[in-house]
């Protein structure tokens, strides 16, 4: 089997467990939609620099490993557009637009710029990124929890559309993304995580959380072959007919 990006982290008694332990996938559904979680400013910042170095100005920064999964999401985000497959995007909601006061008041920053810059830097946190943003006809929902099915109208949209298959990119993976992937299986929704569009600023975080969530609640899958997947399934689709045909 190819090394997982856990691997190194394991213990022997892990390893021990797992060669006993029967490899169960959950697997695809019939209806994929495609889950985009928080792919906002906040984590990016304006361009790539090192953690440490963006924190001053970018808090929630996840540094180069942000900017490292763009065009893999990028990709992911090609692919299911081009097979039809539904897209949602999820966005913090402000404080200031909701008067609801945000989860996580942990401030990653030890000292707070408080310049004109700031503060619109601080404006733009929740907008999308440029490379992932969403188009015309997809959904784009403001959270104001980790989970994106929390208090929101995920669950209802993703009924609507008949949808039985969830596939997530995004961040944190050990924050919201895996906090949506265990409310989406609670749900009964097929989990499935693209390994390569999913970051966190930690790596012991991200190899560990991505480990948890195939061990519990997720099939973690390489991009190759989720995207293998939605070719084959826009494949196997019946044509629609051309407007007017008998």
């Amino acid at each position: 089997m190819a090394e997982r990006i856990w691997d190194k982290f394991l213990t022997e008694q892990d390893k021990s467990h797992l060669e006993a332990s029967a490899d169960e996938r959950i697997g695809f559904g019939e209806k994929p939609a495609l889950l985009m979680i928080d792919l906002y400013r906040w984590v990016f910042g304006d361009e790539p620099e090192p953690l440490v170095q963006a924190l001053p100005r970018w808090p929630s920064s996840c540094g180069p490993v942000a900017w490292n999964a763009l065009p893999f999401i990028q990709s992911l985000l090609a692919t299911a557009r081009e097979a039809g497959i539904p897209v949602i995007h999820t966005t913090g909601l402000a404080e200031s637009d909701s008067g609801i006061k945000g989860w996580n008041r942990h401030n990653r920053a030890k000292t707070m710029d408080t310049s004109a810059e700031a503060k619109d830097r601080f404006a733009r946190r929740y907008d999308i990124v440029d490379e992932v943003a969403p188009v015309l006809g997809e959904a784009v929902l403001r959270k104001e929890s980790p989970s994106a099915f929390f208090g929101s109208p995920l669950p209802g949209h993703l009924t609507r559309l008949g949808i039985d298959t969830v596939i997530v990119a995004g961040e944190s993976t050990s924050g919201c993304v895996r906090a949506s992937v265990v409310e989406g299986t609670s749900y009964r929704y097929r989990m499935v995580v693209a390994e390569e569009c999913v970051f966190d600023r930690h790596e012991s975080a991200h190899a560990m959380n991505l480990f948890d969530m195939d061990q519990k609640y997720a099939d973690v899958l390489p991009l190759a072959e989720i995207e293998a997947w939605i070719r084959q399934w826009s494949d196997s689709r019946p044509a629609v007919p051309a407007s007017g045909a008998r």
